[in-house]
């Protein structure tokens, strides 16, 4: 029988002990959590980031019994997967041999033809002190302890973390941990069993540093320091919006070669409330509820979180084999076409670089249908650049490119001091204006006020209008001024400097020779109105921005005379004939705008001209291609009114899908626009171009495997777990979002945990899934010895593909045959 933990009562600051923090163990639960990025620069974040040295099957065994969370869909959804066709007893077979045990292929299809899906029973995680004091009285009625516990340390969050919406804010002086050690809220507003004042006093007595009371409130609850890692990451799993928005805060600082520890200011925040809910309680250990009846036995169950987790493990084995079916008979659909290559326009009068975002992918086939005469290719979104960029008469300062990297470089516009000057007091005139808005004192009272001087504004802003994606930075501009041109300093100051960095990214996107007449550099972003997760359908790639920032820059640096010089010396000609022109892709209307058209020369201007009116005919394929996607296949006969009505949707106040963003997103495929312009991908497919023959040194490959794969497994991984396990990784229904902090994220309601990840609406239709939970099957044409060699160089990478957590499938260049990597190698 485990001895009963000793819960002193009596600590005084004079009487702390000394206990050496278990630094490792915060350390190891901390770097479990993913982060999440805010709002205004929101992206899709793979959230069982911090379990990938884990295979995928082995971190869903743990998190099933820390968090309670499945990383698969339940079985009925499967059966469903069978019925449709969607699972072929082929793949079945071949992914239980896999798995090592034959047998289960038997079990799986059993359960397939089973009249009735035998779904399991809901994940039991490990018990926290707030569960087993749910078990007794609870704080208040209709309340139980851990709904409280989670509510008031959310709105404490809240409050600290706010920067832009609140009209007051907190000390935040003394840190996340000293500012809630202070929060009133934790002691009043319900009854302790020992009082107020004393839970006041208890909380004084721990340490101000929260690594050192972590240490005393865990040595006070006896948790055997085997258990310390596994009891650690499960209360940060209770608390895991919070606690994804501190590991993003982390991350932000360790990219700047700083710190953070604001989450472990949070472990200390939910352990404290562990700690003084056992102290709380009665001394009494025979009338039941008592102390010894809570604790005996908790403590230590803490050392068996490996034994329960390997039986978890063995539980699920079927689930990944129903999992690894799915996602095979997927990948012959793709791979079955692969060898029935269709050869690009050998000499196109326009190579169009697009996004590798799954939404361009069906933009592509209708440009490429539009004109024998356009080749298109497939990039990163954010054009290579590793770039923030400040706007004109503002002080904000905001990333374009991945949130896996680090700006380098910085851009600003090159508009004239007067310009900025205006730009800056009509903002700060906007802003007052705002302020007035939305004021407690006039909110309820602004539109009564205004009458309908205001209700013209709004039914203007309700009705169909061409205002393009990224238009909110025109604001306070006048209109000789508006879009005001991105500049790059470096252009300037460095033409061999920018050169280098011509030369790399014309080398990864193959450009290196053959280049067309008009080189169209086209970013994407996305349109709709009263989105709080507007940014969530821009440009992942460009930080949850659109890329127009990126493609101008970049195609302005090619386009500088100087720059060109430089390159040429490097090895790169680019032909006088040739012009770079930005664009941007409007992914909720198929719209595209070129940008810096006065710069044009006289010579290009006719191609321009050919090139605008054939991506105004790709915009109408595209649109009645996604027509039905968006109900609204009775249009698509009637081009005129299916872009009104699409137009609609994305003025749409109360309009929950804009678009579908990268929902079914399934595939990224790394080889030639030849291998898969024939191919049909329903805008399920990053498409990255790609020539091996071009890559002698594998920087290309690398760069690819270690940069946009590592980008498209988050994006897969989000969109996968926001359909397995909507309320741990999702957020929720729209309809009750409430944003918080100004841009940290949303509450669904007034309370809860901080929601991360999706919202049901970019996922389900209503009647069904509109996106399969599918592993990514990244696709790869090269030499097996090549990829391998990448896989062997970079840890991330070899735990990706060694734990499952993506597919690799390597594409020969010459057959088109593709081999799946497996343990043991690549196979047929």
């Amino acid at each position: 029988m485990t001895a009963t933990p000793v819960i002193t009562n009596d600590i005084t600051p004079d009487m702390t002990p000394d206990i050496t923090p278990p630094t490792l163990a915060i350390a190891a639960a901390c770097e479990r959590i993913a982060p999440t990025w805010p709002l205004d620069q929101f992206i899709a974040v793979n959230p069982y980031w911090g379990w990938r040295s884990s295979s995928i099957a082995d971190a869903a065994g743990r998190l099933g019994v820390l968090a309670g969370t499945p990383l698969t869909m339940p079985r009925s959804w499967f059966r469903d997967e069978w019925l449709t066709g969607r699972i072929s007893a082929e793949q079945i077979t071949s992914a239980a041999i896999e798995s090592g045990d034959p047998a289960l292929a038997d079990r799986a299809l059993s359960l397939l033809a089973a009249d009735v899906a035998e779904d399991q029973p809901p994940l039991q995680r490990m018990a926290l002190i707030t569960d087993l004091r749910d078990t007794g009285v609870g704080p208040a009625r209709g309340r139980t302890w851990t709904d409280l516990a989670l509510h008031q340390i959310s709105q404490h969050c809240a409050s600290h973390f706010d920067e832009w919406q609140a009209t007051w804010s907190p000390n935040r002086s003394t840190g996340l941990f000293g500012t809630w050690r202070v929060d009133p809220s934790v002691t009043h507003g319900f009854s302790w069993g020992r009082g107020s004042a004393w839970a006041r006093a208890h909380l004084e007595s721990l340490p101000p540093s929260a690594p050192s009371a972590i240490a005393v409130m865990l040595d006070d609850l006896a948790v055997d320091p085997a258990g310390h890692e596994s009891y650690l990451t499960a209360l940060l799993a209770s608390v895991n919006g919070w606690a994804a928005w501190c590991a993003y805060r982390r991350w932000q600082a360790r990219l700047a070669s700083s710190d953070d520890d604001e989450i472990v200011e949070l472990l200390a925040v939910r352990l404290a409330w562990e700690w003084l809910l056992v102290a709380d309680l009665p001394d009494d250990a025979t009338g039941g509820g008592g102390r010894s009846d809570i604790v005996e036995g908790w403590a230590a169950s803490w050392t068996l979180v490996d034994d329960a987790a390997s039986e978890t493990v063995a539980d699920q084995r079927i689930d990944w084999v129903l999992q690894m079916a799915v996602e095979r008979t997927f990948q012959e659909t793709i791979a079955s076409r692969l060898p029935h290559a269709t050869p690009s326009p050998s000499s196109p009068t326009v190579q169009a670089a697009f996004c590798i975002d799954v939404r361009s992918e069906v933009f592509r086939r209708a440009l490429e249908s539009a004109s024998d005469a356009v080749q298109t290719r497939g990039f990163a979104g954010f054009f290579g650049l590793p770039i923030d960029y400040t706007p004109a008469g503002t002080t904000l300062t905001r990333p374009q490119l991945p949130g896996l990297l680090a700006p380098a470089l910085h851009v600003t516009d090159a508009a004239d001091a007067r310009a900025a000057e205006s730009r800056a007091e009509r903002l700060h005139d906007h802003g007052r204006w705002d302020e007035f808005r939305h004021d407690p004192s006039s909110v309820f009272s602004f539109v009564e006020s205004m009458g309908l001087v205001y209700g013209a504004k709004l039914l203007k802003d309700s009705l169909p209008h061409r205002d393009t994606v990224g238009d909110w930075e025109a604001e306070g501009l006048d209109r000789e001024h508006q879009h005001p041109r991105p500049h790059l300093g470096l252009v300037d100051d460095d033409p061999a400097a920018a050169a280098a960095i011509g030369h790399r990214i014309l080398s990864a996107m193959g450009l290196q020779r053959g280049t067309a007449p008009i080189v169209l550099l086209c970013g994407h972003g996305s349109t709709s109105t009263n989105n709080p997760h507007a940014a969530g359908l821009d440009c992942g790639a460009c930080g949850g921005q659109t890329g127009e920032v990126n493609a101008r820059v970049l195609a302005a640096l090619l386009n500088a005379t100087a720059v060109r010089r430089e390159i040429a010396a490097l090895g790169i000609d680019i032909p006088e004939s040739t012009w770079f022109v930005a664009a941007l892709h409007d992914t909720t209307t198929d719209a595209v705008e070129l940008f810096d058209t006065d710069l044009v020369p006289a010579g290009h201007l006719a191609q321009v001209d050919e090139l605008t009116a054939t991506l105004r005919t790709a915009g109408q394929r595209a649109r009645a291609e996604r027509a039905a996607a968006l109900g609204l296949a009775s249009l698509v006969d009637d081009a005129a009114a299916l872009e009104r009505s699409i137009l609609e949707r994305s003025n749409d106040w109360s309009q929950v899908r804009p678009e579908w963003g990268l929902a079914g997103n399934a595939a990224f495929v790394v080889a030639p626009r030849s291998r898969t312009r024939h191919i049909d991908l329903q805008g399920r497919a990053f498409l990255h171009d790609y020539d091996w023959r071009l890559d002698t040194d594998l920087s290309v490959l690398t760069l690819i495997m270690t940069a946009p794969m590592v980008v498209t497994n988050w994006i897969n991984l989000q969109y996968f777990a926001s359909t397995v396990d909507n309320v741990r990784y999702g957020s929720g229904d729209k309809m009750l979002h409430n944003v918080v902090g100004g841009h940290i994220g949303v509450f669904e309601g007034n309370g809860g945990d901080l929601r991360i990840g999706l919202p049901m609406q970019s996922l389900h239709d209503g009647t069904t899934l509109r996106h399969r939970p599918l592993r990514l099957s990244v696709f790869i044409e090269a030499p097996a010895e090549s990829i391998d060699a990448v896989i062997e160089a970079h840890q991330v990478v070899r735990d990706l593909v060694d734990g499952q957590w993506l597919h690799l499938l390597r594409i020969d260049p010459e057959t088109g045959v593709v081999e799946r990597r497996m343990r043991h190698g690549w196979h047929h």
